[in-house]
């Protein structure tokens, strides 16, 4: 049900004046988290639930570090449309690492068992997902970098302080969850296949943004499909 609302969601947006956008970008991503968190539950109890709540806090106190000093993601700053903040940094902004992190986790863990080589994908995984992101989120203004980058604005730090964010939650991860992805996790690979599908639709038909299209299709496409075809392999 909750995947459903999620779909129904994102698929809607697009249909809704500019005015009424900023109210639905955070319904959406609070039940993207909702979805996440019923997926990590289902599969895992309260430890799958408690991963994901962990990757949320965090990749929010690494926001804190970031905007106030510019490390390790840049110079950057959050505009008002994500609501509350603390510390310049949008409650919000702690959902962003939560809810993709266990589909990211479960990708990496369906090409590689080994802690050495799950981790380092799982952040490569999560980080993917960003290419699609942080486009279309500073293009609506929800936070922007003053000094620019070459890909939309953005600049390369951004993307290397997500691979080593993710490094790091996924570190904790490998301590707690050294389970090979089974059939109760399939729910997770859903959630990422449908992001990448989506993303990929929504900048190439609806946003005319070809090249985010083309990039994060890429990006998320090199993890997302090997994971797909390995687990199709072993059903």
């Amino acid at each position: 049900m909750l995947f459903g609302a999620l779909a129904a969601g994102q698929v809607g947006y697009s249909l809704l004046p500019e005015r009424r956008r900023p109210a639905a970008t955070r319904a959406i991503v609070l039940v993207m988290l909702a979805t996440a968190l019923a997926e990590a539950t289902a599969a895992r109890g309260r430890r799958g639930a408690g991963l994901v709540t962990l990757a949320g806090g965090l990749g929010f106190a690494t926001e804190l570090v970031g905007v106030a000093s510019g490390r390790p993601f840049g110079h950057y700053t959050y505009g008002a449309g994500l609501g509350p903040r603390a510390g310049g940094v949008p409650l919000l902004a702690a959902a962003a690492w939560a809810m993709m992190a266990r589909p990211a986790w479960i990708v990496a863990g369906t090409l590689a068992a080994r802690p050495a080589l799950r981790v380092p994908l799982a952040a490569a995984a999560l980080t993917a997902w960003d290419v699609f992101l942080d486009p279309r989120m500073a293009r609506e203004g929800y936070w922007s970098w003053p000094d620019g980058g070459r890909y939309e604005g953005i600049p390369a730090s951004n993307f290397l302080g997500w691979l080593a964010t993710g490094a790091g939650v996924f570190a904790v991860w490998a301590a707690f969850d050294r389970e090979r992805p089974g059939r109760r996790d399939d729910g997770a690979l859903l959630l990422y296949a449908w992001t990448l599908a989506g993303e990929t639709f929504a900048n190439a038909v609806i946003w005319r943004r070809p090249r985010v299209a083309v990039a994060g299709c890429a990006a998320m496409g090199a993890m997302g499909v090997p994971a797909l075809v390995r687990r199709l392999r072993l059903s």
